[in-house]
């Protein structure tokens, strides 16, 4: 190979090396080909642009270990500053702050009947076996003191039927 090629070809290696760690990084997911691709081709650039091998060799080892333990070091700046805690959800989620979880065992009132208490319009309330609760309907208004049945479950929503009596 002719000398006035090499720089070029470094040159060429390097950003396809780089090129190949953008893609790693954002485009394709986990640690694969491009990845390890492109670590090889960024190594290979800086071989080639050094005219001692074991000088260049040097020179990456000493880059890697300066990156391991910077890597350590900011690992350990983050968890002691607390820095993850802006970026992670910590807080926890209390009633008295508004959050309600669906109350278990809702399930049980698929096929019971009841009467509408608040016209439902598609919501209202409902009172079923002597409890009322939140529903809403299939889609169309029910009015007041009308039966319905309840026909499924959704978490915490659910849906009753008009039961038109004849």
């Amino acid at each position: 190979m002719s000398p006035e090629l090499i720089p070029w070809l470094a040159a060429l290696c390097f950003l396809l090396g780089a090129l190949g760690l953008i893609l790693e990084i954002f485009i394709v997911p986990g640690f694969g080909v491009a990845g390890i691709s492109g670590l090889l081709l960024l190594g290979w650039g800086v071989l080639l642009l050094v005219v001692d091998v074991t000088q260049a060799t040097q020179a990456l080892v000493i880059a890697l270990v300066v990156t391991i333990v910077l890597f350590i070091i900011s690992i350990k700046v983050v968890t002691k500053l607390n820095l993850l805690q802006r970026v992670s959800l910590s807080s926890r989620q209390y009633k008295e702050t508004g959050y309600t979880a669906p109350k278990p065992g809702l399930a049980r009132y698929v096929g019971s009947r009841g009467t509408v208490i608040t016209p439902l319009r598609p919501s209202g309330t409902v009172e079923v076996d002597g409890e009322r609760l939140d529903v809403v309907t299939e889609g169309g208004f029910i009015p007041r003191d009308a039966k319905v049945e309840v026909i499924n479950v959704e978490g915490s929503r659910i849906i009753v039927r008009w039961i038109k009596e004849s």
